[in-house]
């Protein structure tokens, strides 16, 4: 049996992850023809098909299954060998790929990474937005070197640096009684309804515990599929939602129809960290990177949020 090349490895583990080979082609830049000869070839110096093709993608056969987790540690140890060689892949000179919480990220990320970037004119972050179950089976694999996600964290492996506290806030309508009061209690909320984002969700979860300590009604045949969905619903009158304090800032202007205000007697909040495997050649730049990044949040969005140096 032949052996297939490192190229042609961490093609099968890009077909594997993108679920066809047009969106791997495009992860990887080059063209489909390209990938699927290279492919062929491998399957053929192995003697068996990695990959049953359909039109809804490609997905791995049984000998594919047993062989792509291998392949990825090969990358893996590979990626290992080469970073602890080369000083300059563990610093600000390389190009790491971070994983962010779809509800964070989009909220987070534009206001601190072009000061990073005038600070690390040579650092560059490949970013994907994922949900934190996909982030931390991502950073086991080692599909993300590292990641920004909210406690709990199952994976007690991973490092976990904190990063920043983000409270959460009562949206409502500017009809609702709650917009003629300046101070906002939770006793204010027994018997209110109240949305939140579809079950399952940590945050969905937070705000149900409120709820249901409060009084508060929880609209479960109305849960919002994003924070965006939620917001609209508010504005239509639709009831009341708890929204992050990142998201307030980034996407609620003074016209925009609502009034959000904290619950004064109540903290409700959600704690972000930084996490990367123990073991990654980079840790010590996670670290630094992590303190650069508490310092830009503390500059630019220390009204917004607190930022935390520990747990």
């Amino acid at each position: 049996m032949s052996r297939p090349s490192l190229k042609q490895l961490e093609y099968i583990v890009s077909v594997a992850r993108a679920g066809s080979f047009r969106g791997a082609a495009d992860e990887l830049n080059i063209s489909q023809p390209t990938l699927t000869a290279q492919i062929a070839r491998a399957e053929e110096a192995l003697g068996v098909a990695l990959f049953e093709r359909n039109r809804s993608g490609a997905q791995l056969t049984p000998a594919g299954r047993l062989f792509e987790p291998r392949a990825r540690e090969v990358l893996e140890a590979m990626d290992t060998l080469v970073q602890t060689v080369d000083a300059a892949a563990v610093n600000d000179r390389a190009t790491y790929r971070l994983g962010v919480k779809g509800t964070l990220g989009p909220y987070l990320l534009p206001q601190i990474l072009p000061a990073l970037r005038e600070a690390h004119g040579e650092l560059r972050l490949y970013v994907r937005e994922d949900t934190p179950r996909g982030l931390e089976d991502g950073l086991a694999r080692g599909d993300y070197d590292l990641i920004i996600t909210s406690l709990p964290i199952n994976n007690s492996e991973f490092v976990r640096a904190p990063l920043l506290r983000e409270a959460i806030l009562l949206a409502a309508p500017p009809d609702h009684a709650l917009a003629k009061l300046d101070r906002w209690h939770g006793e204010l909320l027994r018997g209110e309804k109240v949305l939140t984002t579809e079950a399952g969700h940590l945050f969905a979860r937070q705000v149900e515990g409120l709820c249901e300590r409060l009084g508060a009604q929880v609209l479960r045949d109305y849960e919002g599929s994003s924070l965006d969905a939620l917001r609209l619903m508010v504005v239509m009158g639709m009831g009341l939602a708890f929204l992050p304090a990142l998201y307030v800032v980034s996407e609620i202007r003074s016209d925009s129809g609502l009034i959000v205000r904290a619950l004064e007697d109540e903290s409700i909040a959600r704690l972000h960290v930084v996490a990367w495997r123990p073991g990654s050649p980079a840790r010590s730049f996670y670290q630094s990177l992590t303190q650069e990044l508490r310092r830009i949040i503390d500059l630019r969005l220390g009204h917004a949020v607190e930022v935390l140096e520990e747990f």
